[in-house]
């Protein structure tokens, strides 16, 4: 399963409210449970985040797919604000979605639950999506993809 981690799942790992799903999240790509992709958007996100982030990083791209940035991608980003999905003002995050988009991945995983897993944005990013010529994807805060050990006694 190709899963486009966006930046906030790297910081993710050093914040208290979501260190334990993320980390688990990672220990599951580390598995083989998903391929990690993610892209030059986030590499770029992160250089300017602390050093113990960026070493995190580091370490994932070597295992990840590092998506360059495309004309396509811009054109489906620009897609989004056109339609009403995003502002302007979060045409970044639009941007994550279109390259996750394009380069296949079967979801986004993200802790940005205000411009990226939303109930009410995700239908609207499928919609252009299939306007567009592409196909649906999921989009979820790592807290709703990783696996959970339910005990069933």
């Amino acid at each position: 399963m190709r899963v486009y981690a966006d930046t906030s799942v790297f910081g993710g790992v050093f914040d208290a409210e979501f260190a334990s799903p993320s980390k688990q999240f990672f220990a599951e790509v580390d598995t083989g449970r998903f391929t990690l992709v993610t892209s030059a958007l986030v590499e770029a996100e992160i250089d300017p985040a602390p050093a113990h982030i960026r070493e995190f990083f580091a370490r994932y791209v070597k295992v990840a797919e590092i998506v360059p940035l495309s004309q396509e991608a811009i054109r489906l980003q620009q897609q989004y604000v056109n339609s009403g999905v995003v502002t302007e003002k979060s045409i970044g995050d639009a941007l994550h979605v279109a390259v996750a988009t394009l380069s296949q991945c079967n979801l986004i995983v993200s802790w940005n639950f205000k411009h990226i897993v939303h109930f009410d944005k995700i239908p609207k990013y499928n919609a252009v999506n299939m306007l567009c010529g592409f196909g649906q994807i999921g989009i979820y805060s790592p807290l709703e993809v990783i696996n959970y050990d339910y005990d069933d006694s």
